[in-house]
């Protein structure tokens, strides 16, 4: 698979995003890490062994821990810098340091979607499963950033006559249920949480992507350095399409919420084709001919 991401760069971005730390920059983080606390809490078992993955700073576990449903939960991620002084597993990234059936809880947050290869980090997953373990993970989905996006292009093309890409692609919901399909997983799950945020202008956007460590990691990305001309016109271009009535400008973040299971024989299983107790064609009969002949 032809990778689309700067691994390196990305790992450099988030490190140095950890190390200025910017107050209130992880608000995003914030709030899917209430929702995984939320998520788990409506789970009716407990797990003995749990990790998370890639998931850059310790709030995944500590959700994990505080929703009560895990003995234990271990950290792998791609740098030393990101465990600090917690214990954890370091790996090259997309690659899951995990025996086969080692597991029963895998989480991840807000990191799948600056992975190359998300079917093969899923199958990873779903391998380190025991059977009947729980995959639950989030990532940044379809029309996440895409005012900047459209802005970004709009500018570049009128200043230079074309656009190389500034924001990643993101997965669709429904191709991201495919994803778990695809990667084995039974009793796949996905849904969107859509969040829209207001700035004053653009560069309050562009400065928390920073923050973040999300700032454009393509490898196709424009190695010509942007120009104040240009952001200054994408900026222009953004309050003119995507501003509300005050004049501040949205950003809409689009959540994917994804879980699976890794198959058991224990699991409810669809109905086999002829094992119904009715036919199509009777339960679509029109119930008022049943009326008539009760009348």
């Amino acid at each position: 698979m032809q990778p689309l991401l700067d691994t390196a760069l990305l790992i450099a971005r988030k490190r140095r995003a950890l190390a200025q730390a910017a107050p209130g920059a992880d608000f995003l983080l914030a709030r899917v890490t209430e929702e995984l606390k939320d998520r788990l809490g409506t789970v009716e078992r407990r797990f003995s062994d749990a990790v998370t993955v890639f998931c850059v700073t310790p709030a995944a576990r500590d959700a994990v821990l505080a929703s009560g449903k895990a003995e234990s939960v271990r950290r792998i991620e791609a740098h030393q810098s990101f465990l600090g002084d917690d214990p954890g597993l370091v790996a090259a990234p997309e690659t899951l340091p995990l025996e086969a059936e080692s597991i029963d809880l895998a989480v991840s947050l807000l990191a799948l979607h600056e992975t190359n290869d998300i079917p093969g980090m899923l199958i990873q997953i779903r391998r380190a499963l025991r059977p009947d373990g729980l995959f639950l993970g989030v990532m940044a989905g379809a029309g996440t950033l895409a005012e900047l996006r459209e802005s970004l292009l709009a500018a570049e093309t009128e200043i230079h006559g074309g656009a190389s890409p500034r924001v990643i692609p993101f997965t669709d919901v429904r191709d991201a249920g495919g994803l778990l399909q695809r990667s084995g997983f039974a009793l796949p799950v996905t849904d969107v949480d859509t969040v829209t945020v207001r700035y004053d202008t653009m560069f309050e956007l562009m400065a928390d992507l920073r923050a973040m460590g999300a700032a454009n990691a393509l490898l196709d990305r424009s190695r010509r350095p942007g120009t104040r001309l240009l952001f200054q016109r994408a900026a222009e271009i953004y309050a003119e399409r995507f501003s509300d009535a005050d004049g501040r400008i949205r950003a809409t973040f689009s959540f994917v919420w994804l879980s699976g299971w890794a198959p058991d024989a224990s699991q409810q299983k669809p109905l086999k084709p002829g094992s119904a107790k009715m036919s199509l064609a009777k339960a679509l009969e029109d119930p008022k001919s049943d009326d008539k002949e009760q009348g």
